[in-house]
């Protein structure tokens, strides 16, 4: 019988040796892509919250309860049509459901449904686990040729699809489609798609359908595309090329307008949330790290700016540097890194974006509101750099690299062991929690039925969100508009008229058919001729009827 460092030693030799490509790719390949996805997912978040009738662990004043609720209006309203707006939130005004932090497309694509849904569904924990499919998908897709051995190969997959990064974004699931800019880096790099017009186009609307950060980046690589051909192809090729983007650009302000963007106010505090210069190697909170301190000394600016690479990740970028000075690289992957370098310009230009804190003149504070966020501009660089990084350590043999990037995949997935505890945390509540925390007392339920809308004062429902989530999911069940929303921008009509209903309020003025919700103490109307009730220590006025 042979001894237990034979035999493992006998199975890593065998998983690192090229096997027979038309078995992986008709079994093993698409078993893994369905399996490491499921995995993760497992690791991150609660399997529960993959059922689509519960939907209480979400409306737990967080981003992705926008997301749910933005949703969950859109699909009960039956004026909404074929418009990406809903008038059950902020009515009279509506709210675009792209500003609710919900994924435009996915409400979209389950509206016809909508019918047919439980009264509570939600589709976050779902989209997760879809975008880690993708994920898993176009990592491979951008290794499979390049990987000496099924082990490199698969390990590779893990890294790149799963950075710290996609897993830090779990507060807000549209973002999480990462997979976006993997695949329009796939396209890049495909001779044959990275010059059809249509394959572009159909990315570029999706990605625009998810988020528009995203969409930025989308872009910025589409751009090098044809930055290269303006520069590389003939005259004839060169204005076809231009058309083309042109058609591009129209694309996308046509969905622009579909989508409700458009006058709403800028923030004007571009920078407050970059990048910090050691983000790579800070991973901001020490829980979300293992084996390497974090700090974090602006909240704000480490969680968007996070870009942490993880342990493992780290080794590799020092293995990489090694094996580059010793290791001829094959002509295939010296073909891939030339093409890369193509993306120089527009990867500088994100990196500038990503880190820049400067105060900036008004215009451009105004200009660049639409990536605020800017530290998030980062993703595709590192997903480069780890791409190069992996095709370095592919110049290896089979075995060698195979083992390698195991055992950095073994150092990256202990390193994460904190941050997955923490990420799963926030899921608790689908395994055992209600559906409501904050509006338990059965009163609310006749309150919000027997009303003909719902109003908070003040009208920043950040004052307390899980209280609004809660009271305006009840609403939109029974087909009550809410005049107040959680948005990502708002619109000067809606400030006005929210400045408007609170003057009415303090002055008496109080719409019949009205519930109000007070989220803090604030003077209730000399002139309101019902009582105020207490209720889950939040105090509300009944709603009165015209006599």
């Amino acid at each position: 019988m042979a001894s237990l460092p034979s035999a493992v030693d006998g199975f890593a030799s065998a998983a690192a040796r090229p096997a027979d490509p038309a078995v992986w790719q008709r079994w093993v390949a698409p078993l893994l892509l369905l399996a490491l996805p499921l995995l993760a997912f497992a690791a991150f978040f609660h399997l529960e919250t993959l059922r689509i009738d519960n939907a209480g662990w979400l409306i737990r004043a967080s981003d992705n309860g926008e997301n749910a609720l933005g949703a969950h209006a859109y699909w009960h309203d039956r004026a909404a049509g074929a418009s990406l707006k809903t008038h059950l939130l902020n009515a009279p005004d509506g709210i675009p459901v792209l500003f609710t932090d919900s994924n435009p497309l996915l409400t979209l694509l389950i509206k016809p449904f909508a019918g047919l849904l439980p009264a509570d569904a939600q589709f976050v924990g779902q989209l997760i686990l879809f975008n880690f499919v993708l994920q898993a998908l176009f990592a491979w897709l951008l290794l499979r040729r390049h990987a000496p051995g099924p082990l490199a190969l698969w390990a590779g997959v893990v890294l790149l699809a799963f950075p710290p990064t996609l897993m830090n974004r779990f507060v807000h699931v549209n973002l999480m489609a990462h997979w976006t800019i993997l695949a329009a880096l796939y396209m890049f790099l495909d001779p044959v798609r990275r010059d059809r017009l249509g394959w572009w186009a159909a990315l570029v609307a999706v990605t625009a359908l998810i988020h528009s950060y995203l969409l930025v980046m989308v872009g910025a690589i589409w751009a090098s595309t044809i930055l290269v051909r303006v520069t590389e192809g003939s005259w004839r090729s060169r204005l076809t090329t231009i058309a083309q983007a042109a058609a591009m650009l129209t694309l996308v302000g046509l969905l622009a307008i579909w989508l409700g963007v458009g006058g709403q106010i800028a923030a004007r505090n571009f920078g407050q949330y970059s990048m910090p210069l050691d983000a790579l190697w800070n991973p901001g909170l020490d829980h979300f790290s293992t084996l390497l301190p974090g700090h974090e000394p602006t909240p704000g600016r480490y969680f968007e700016g996070f870009q942490y690479m993880g342990a493992g990740a780290l080794i590799l970028v020092i293995a990489a540097i090694v094996i580059a000075r010793h290791v001829p690289e094959a002509p295939r992957q010296r073909a891939v890194r030339e093409r890369l370098r193509q993306l120089a310009p527009a990867l500088i230009v994100l990196a500038i974006l990503a880190v820049t804190r400067m105060h900036l003149p008004p215009f451009l504070q105004v200009a660049l509101d639409p990536v605020r966020a800017s530290g998030r501009l980062f993703w595709p660089i590192g997903y480069v750099l780890m791409m190069v990084l992996l095709l370095t350590a592919y110049r290896l043999p089979a075995r060698r690299s195979g083992m390698l990037l195991a055992g950095l995949l073994l150092i990256q997935l202990l390193d994460l062991t904190g941050m997955a505890r923490a990420v799963r945390a926030q899921s608790q509540d689908a395994a055992s929690g209600p559906m409501y925390v904050r509006t338990q007392d059965p009163r609310w339920q006749p309150l919000i039925a027997g009303s003909r809308s719902v109003a908070f004062i003040p009208g920043d429902v950040t004052h307390d969100l899980g209280l609004f989530q809660e009271v305006a999911w009840r609403a939109i069940n029974a087909g009550h508009p809410v005049s107040n929303v959680y948005a990502a921008r708002t619109s000067r009509e809606t400030l006005h008229r929210l400045r408007r209903e609170r003057a009415a309020f303090d002055s008496g003025a109080l719409v019949p058919g009205r519930l109000y919700v007070i989220q803090s103490p604030v003077p209730l109307p000399a002139m309101a001729d019902h009582r105020p009730i207490a209720i889950d220590g939040i105090t509300v006025l009944a709603p009165i009827t015209r006599h």
